[in-house]
């Protein structure tokens, strides 16, 4: 009933946004004696921070239309290489007949299905272009999937990893933004069994949650405080209609979001008292960064209900994968069978979602990746965002990442 409920609430004040935008509109028309009255800007920014509390935010475009390399633009063609049904792998095409360029490696980040949308990774996959030929996970709203596709659970996830490695095809380099992490090593892990000739040349797990045992945050607490059956409870509900994805168990994005914003609700609140003060003093450039960032961080999408449930399970709460007890469709997976793939672990020193050495535990799971094909690099500063987006990322973190790439070419 939760689900409807919040459908409804959003319904019920839609006539009030629509109020609003007039209001605005009627404000800001120069033909209108009330555009210069004193009192409009406090007005006009009340009406926008209104309309945008309560509006629900669409999927966002990636909108990456060009690279810059050696000096020159670049143009970025978006594509979508291949298609299923709770995900898209998406190609950044640089447009380019430069030899060097057509022969740069191949990178899959496999972004977090995890309430935000790939998109939220726009800034890695930036920073990542000029070197790099770069694919990324787009997952798919589980609102708008309809229940005759079927289910989609953890090791489904896993599948679907391996199979777009060996799509893009051998010495492929692997980023595992946070929670894929533990998919991505399962997979590696399946493929290093196995001898895959498409096994990834490196991989770079970033704040991903290993071993949760180690440094525990709020969320990583919550998970082991809780029976499997409090969040099958409390956290699912079917999807409403009109949703194309009708009836279908979900973890609905609004309460993954609720969740994260109750973590640091001071610095959301006070970042939408400056927004206003931004409003009313005129200060656009302060005011879009504003907009930009939380028309981002405020659009969600729905988990199924079985990965969500699968994953608190098995990562936060049995951590089979660090106990050497994860299994994949009843087969044992092993990261100590993986020899080829170089690993790189990067965690950031404020990180509130995956503690501190969580990531890092990936380097004693892969115990027989050769030392110098092992690195591990802790960002001073940032915090769990950080680690994949902001300046930080740019100037410090992403340059290791290049060059460790640029290191180990091939697997093997």
């Amino acid at each position: 009933m939760l689900y409807h409920a919040y459908e409804m609430a959003h319904s019920a004040v839609r006539p009030m946004r629509a109020a609003l935008r007039a209001g605005r509109f009627f404000l800001q028309n120069p033909a209108s004696p009330a555009a210069y009255a004193p009192t409009t800007p406090g007005l006009l920014a009340a009406y926008e921070v209104a309309e945008r509390l309560t509006r629900r935010y669409e999927k966002p475009q990636f909108g990456l239309t060009s690279t810059r390399i050696n000096g020159e633009d670049v143009p970025i063609e978006e594509e979508v290489v291949f298609r299923k049904p709770f995900c898209q792998l998406k190609h950044f095409r640089r447009v380019t007949n430069d030899p060097q360029r057509l022969a740069d490696p191949k990178l899959l980040i496999v972004a977090p299905m995890s309430g935000h949308w790939a998109t939220l990774l726009r800034g890695t996959v930036e920073a990542m272009l000029p070197e790099q030929d770069v694919y990324i996970t787009d997952w798919r709203d589980a609102r708008t999937t309809p229940l005759q596709e079927g289910r989609f659970d953890l090791d489904d996830y896993i599948d679907y990893v391996i199979e777009f490695l060996r799509l893009i095809g051998p010495n492929t380099h692997v980023m595992a933004v946070c929670q894929p992490g533990v998919q991505v090593l399962m997979a590696a892990a399946l493929m290093a069994a196995e001898n895959h000739p498409c096994q990834p040349a490196t991989m770079t797990l970033m704040g991903s949650p290993i071993d949760s045992r180690l440094s525990p945050t709020v969320p990583n607490e919550l998970a082991m405080d809780r029976p499997l059956s409090w969040f099958q409870h409390n956290m699912i509900a079917r999807v409403p209609l009109p949703n194309s994805g009708f009836m279908r168990p979900v973890y609905p994005g609004f309460l993954q979001l609720s969740g994260f914003m109750h973590m640091n609700l001071d610095k959301h609140v006070d970042a939408h008292r400056n927004f206003f003060a931004h409003l009313v003093q005129g200060d656009g450039d302060s005011a879009e960064a504003h907009r930009d960032f939380y028309d981002e961080y405020l659009s969600v999408m729905d988990l199924t209900a079985e990965f969500y449930l699968m994953t608190v399970s098995e990562v936060f709460q049995k951590q089979s994968l660090a106990k050497g007890e994860a299994t994949h469709r009843g087969r044992l997976v092993r990261p100590q069978e993986i020899r080829k793939t170089a690993l790189l672990t990067i965690e950031g020193e404020f990180d509130d979602i995956s503690g501190i050495g969580q990531t890092q535990a990936a380097h004693d799971l892969c115990a027989h990746i050769p030392s110098e094909k092992k690195q591990d690099y802790i960002q001073s500063g940032v915090g769990h965002y950080g680690v994949f987006n902001g300046r930080r990322w740019k100037s410090e973190i992403a340059p290791r990442i290049r060059e460790f790439i640029r290191t180990h070419p091939v697997s093997g």
